[in-house]
Parts: C-alpha cells; sequence; structure tokens
C-alpha cells in the first residue's frame, strides 16, 4: 500500500512540510510576526493574567506609582469588585490582553513593586539593616550610647538606657548560644532586645523625615 504523501513544499531544494515547525515559523516570517506559535500567545496570555491578579493585591500607593492606562485601571477596578467566579475569571482574560499592549518597560515596573511590596525597597532593606547594627553596636559597646546620643539627641536618654541594661542581661550566655546553634536554632532574644530594636527604628525614622523636611524648606 502506497504512503500517502505529505503536504508542504520546496524552500532553497529543502521539503518543509505543512504545520512543521520550520513551515510555521517561515509563515509567521511572511506575516511580519516574530514567530510567536498559539502555545507562546496563551502561556504568555496566561502570565500577565497571573501578573494582572496580583496587581490586585499591590498597595494604593505602588499601584499610584505605576501610571498605568486609564483602560487598564478601570478594568482591575472593575476585577475588584466582581465576585462571582466565571464573571471575575473573564474579567481577568480582559484585564491579560490589556496587559499585551504594555511597553516592557511598564511590566518591568510591574514586576518590581510587587518585589518592593513583598520584599521591601532598597531603602528600606538599607534601614532595617542599620538599625540592627545599631542596636547590636548599643548592646556589646558602652561607649556606643554617646555616639547614638550626638546623632540622635531626640531620644528618651533614660528609656534607651534601660533597654540596653535589660537587652545585656537578657542575652543567652555563650554555652545557651552554642547549645541552640547546634540544634540549629537562633539564641532567643529577649523582650528588651525587640523593644530597643524598635526604638532605634522609630528614631531613625524620625530623624529622616525630619531631615526631608527641612529641606524641603531650604529648597522653597
Amino acid at each position: 500500500m502506497s504512503r500517502k504523501p505529505k503536504k508542504g513544499y520546496f524552500v532553497k531544494g529543502h521539503f518543509v512540510a505543512e504545520g512543521s515547525e520550520m513551515d510555521l515559523q517561515l509563515k509567521a516570517e511572511l506575516k511580519g510576526t516574530d514567530g510567536a506559535t498559539k502555545t507562546d500567545l496563551k502561556r504568555e496570555m496566561e502570565a500577565l493574567q497571573d501578573l494582572g491578579s496580583e496587581l490586585l493585591t499591590l498597595r494604593s500607593d505602588l499601584f499610584a506609582r505605576l501610571d498605568l492606562p486609564e483602560k487598564l485601571q478601570d478594568a482591575l477596578a472593575e476585577a475588584r469588585r466582581i465576585t462571582n467566579f466565571e464573571g471575575k475569571r473573564r474579567q481577568m482574560q480582559f484585564v491579560g490582553k490589556l496587559m499585551r499592549k504594555l511597553e516592557e518597560g511598564t511590566v518591568a515596573a510591574i514586576h518590581a513593586a510587587l518585589d518592593e511590596q513583598r520584599n521591601g525597597s532598597a531603602a528600606e532593606k538599607l534601614a532595617l539593616h542599620q538599625a540592627e547594627h545599631w542596636r547590636d553596636r548599643l548592646i556589646a559597646d558602652d561607649n556606643a550610647l554617646a555616639a547614638w546620643l550626638e546623632q540622635f539627641p531626640r531620644t528618651d536618654t533614660q528609656q534607651i538606657r534601660a533597654l540596653i541594661r535589660q537587652a545585656r542581661k537578657d542575652a543567652p550566655s555563650d554555652h545557651e548560644a552554642r547549645v541552640a546553634q547546634s540544634q540549629g536554632e537562633a539564641p532567643r532574644k529577649g523582650r528588651a532586645y525587640r523593644e530597643l530594636f524598635q526604638l532605634v527604628r522609630h528614631q531613625m525614622t524620625e530623624a529622616a523625615a525630619l531631615a526631608a523636611h527641612e529641606e524641603r524648606e531650604d529648597d522653597a
């Protein structure tokens, strides 16, 4: 029984079967597209739809910073209002279609905003690291308090002294620390240790806000 010949055509002496990867690529090139298959487009659509769903959870300040097209903002607002499962699914498909029209830079900004919401901004991370450094330095070094008060004079001196004293008393001994580490656990810290961090963080935030306010007044 003779085999039915495959449908196709020759390009530069090579046979290209209809429906093959080469066939799809050549047809896409003729149409002036980037060669994306239906599967690629579906995958891209689903990814943008998922990204749109994450946008629904984005903080208002981060969302406003993105300055998204008004039509997309309206579609997202409608999606937030819809409670019916099927209705919401269709609305999110519409959101996905709108997001396909966004520029790459805008999509990258959305990813950055979501990452900032999950992990904090680079500035926030730096501020937390600096607060942790000051807390540990205050507990470990008797001379650190004078340096702190010189830089942050609005601090309640009596309160911070009391917290430093208590944090030192609550600190685990070397033996307790080694036992905790051997068991894969972090040594327990007392309440004063946490409250000292909160005080330090608050004073640093307040000082930064005051400096920013004074700078704005100087520029006015």
